[in-house]
C-alpha cells in the first residue's frame, strides 16, 4: 500500500507541474501573444510561417517566455549549427535520463563515437544500393492504393515506405506498419513537451513497445547474427564501443527517425504540391523534377520545425551579447523562409535555385545522418505518383499531426 500511495503522489505532482506549464505557456500564447509561446501551440501547429515572420520583423533574437533565445534568421542558425562552441547539451553536462535520444543529444566524443557506427549504413554507396528496393516499394504500395477510387496518402505511401526500408536496414522482422506509425508520431510529439497526463501514457507505451522489440532483437542477433545493422551494433557493444544502456536508446532512435522524417516528407511534398496545381502540373510533365520537388519542400515545409544549441561560452551572436549556457531555439522553419537567402520565400517553385541552402536536416556535426535515404525514398515517391497517377486530387480535408516540432498530415485523403 505504501509503495501505491508513493505512486499516487508522484503522479499527482507530475500532473500539477504539468499543467501548471501548459497554463502559463497558453497564457503566453494567447493573452500576451508572445510569438514564441504560440509556437508552441495550436497557431504553430496549423500555421507556423506568420509566426516566424513576427519573430523574424524583431530582430536576429528575440526572448522566449521562459528567458531564452530564438531566431528565425538564416545567417544566425546555420552560424550556431556549424560552430564547435555551441552544443546540444551543457559543455560537460550528460543528457536527460528519462529520454535517451541516443547521439542526436550528446555533444562529442560522445557524438562522434555513436555517430560513427552508424554513418557507414547511410553512406552513398550503401544507399545507391538500395534504388532498387525503394522503387519497387514504391510501385507495389502504388499498385495497392490504384486498387480504390479513394486512398489516404499517409498510411498507404508515407508510411509504409520509409518503414519497411528502415525495419530492412536494421533486420526487423515482420514490421508491423500501424503500430509502427502510431509509435512514431507518439514519440515525435514529445519533442514538443507532453501535454497531458494521456499523452505521457501513450509515449510511455510507445516507448516500451519498442524497447521490447528490440530487447528480443538483441537476442536473436547476438545468437543468430545476419547481414544487417542491428546485428552490427551488438558486436559493437560486445566489443566495448557502445557501452551498456547506449544500444537501445540508439536503434529506437534509428528505427523513429529513419522513418518519422520521410513519412512528414512525402506528406507535406504532396500537401504543397496539391495546395500548388501548377507545380503539381509541371512535375507531371517533367517527373525528373521529382528530386526539385523534395529540396523545395523541406525548404518551404521542413518536416523538422526547431532545434535547440546552448552556448559554451559568453559570446555575441549578431550584436548580441550571450552568456554560457543560455539556450537558443534555432527555427528552421522560419530559416527557411529568410528573404535575406531565397528569392520571394513564401512562394513554392520547383524550378527555384536557391532550394538548397535549406537548413531542414540541420547543419555541423549533426546534421542529418539519414539525409540521403530520406531524399532516396521521398524522390523515389514523387516521380512515381506523378508517372502513374497524374490525376491525383484532393478527396477530404487533411487532418494534422498534433504536434509543433514534428510538422506533417496524420490524414491526406487523395483520389486518382
Amino acid at each position: 500500500m505504501a509503495g501505491r500511495a508513493a505512486q499516487v503522489r508522484g503522479a499527482a505532482r507530475f500532473a500539477s507541474r504539468l499543467y501548471a506549464e501548459q497554463a502559463r505557456g497558453a497564457w503566453h500564447a494567447y493573452v500576451r501573444r508572445a510569438p514564441f509561446a504560440r509556437l508552441r501551440f495550436a497557431p504553430g501547429r496549423d500555421d507556423p510561417y506568420p509566426i516566424y515572420e513576427q519573430i523574424r520583423a524583431r530582430g536576429p533574437f528575440v526572448t522566449t517566455p521562459l528567458g531564452n533565445l530564438a531566431t528565425a534568421d538564416h545567417a544566425v542558425c546555420e552560424e550556431l549549427l556549424r560552430s564547435r562552441r555551441w552544443g546540444v547539451q551543457p559543455e560537460g553536462q550528460d543528457p536527460p535520463a528519462d529520454f535517451d535520444l541516443s547521439f542526436l543529444d550528446r555533444n562529442p566524443p560522445d557524438h562522434t563515437r555513436l555517430r560513427r557506427l552508424v554513418a557507414p549504413a547511410f553512406g552513398p554507396r550503401r544507399i545507391a544500393g538500395l534504388r532498387a528496393g525503394v522503387e519497387k516499394t514504391v510501385d507495389a504500395l502504388l499498385d495497392d492504393a490504384a486498387r480504390t477510387d479513394r486512398f489516404d496518402l499517409v498510411s498507404a505511401l508515407a508510411a509504409p515506405l520509409p518503414i519497411a526500408v528502415i525495419c530492412d536496414l536494421l533486420g526487423i522482422p515482420d514490421a508491423d506498419t500501424a503500430a509502427f506509425s502510431r509509435y512514431g508520431a507518439a514519440i515525435g510529439s514529445a519533442l514538443s513537451g507532453i501535454r497531458s497526463l494521456g499523452h505521457a501514457r501513450e509515449v510511455m507505451a510507445a516507448d516500451a513497445a519498442i524497447d521490447r522489440l528490440f530487447a528480443d532483437l538483441f537476442e536473436l542477433r547476438r545468437r543468430e547474427p545476419v547481414d544487417d545493422l542491428v546485428s552490427e551494433l551488438v558486436a559493437a557493444e560486445a566489443a566495448g564501443t557502445i557501452r551498456p544502456g547506449e544500444l537501445a536508446p540508439m536503434c529506437s532512435l534509428l528505427l523513429i527517425a529513419g522513418f518519422e522524417t520521410t513519412v512528414n516528407l512525402v506528406g507535406n511534398a504532396v500537401n504543397a504540391l496539391l495546395d500548388h496545381p501548377d507545380q503539381w502540373a509541371a512535375l507531371v510533365a517533367d517527373p525528373g523534377l521529382a528530386g526539385a520537388a523534395v529540396q523545395e519542400t523541406l525548404r518551404w515545409d521542413p518536416p523538422v520545425q526547431r532545434t535547440a544549441r546552448v552556448s559554451f561560452d559568453e559570446t555575441e551572436v549578431a550584436g548580441t551579447p550571450i552568456a554560457r549556457g543560455r539556450w537558443v531555439n534555432v527555427l528552421l522553419g522560419g530559416a527557411n523562409r529568410d528573404p535575406a537567402v531565397f528569392t520571394d520565400p513564401a512562394t513554392f517553385d520547383l524550378a527555384r535555385t536557391d532550394a538548397g541552402e535549406h537548413l531542414a536536416f540541420s547543419s555541423g556535426i549533426h546534421h542529418c545522418v539519414g539525409r540521403p535515404l530520406a531524399e532516396l525514398e521521398a524522390t523515389a515517391a514523387l516521380q512515381r505518383l506523378a508517372e502513374r497517377m497524374p490525376g491525383l486530387h484532393r478527396a477530404g480535408a487533411v487532418r494534422r499531426r498534433n504536434a509543433t516540432l514534428i510538422r506533417g498530415p496524420l490524414v491526406l485523403p487523395v483520389a486518382a
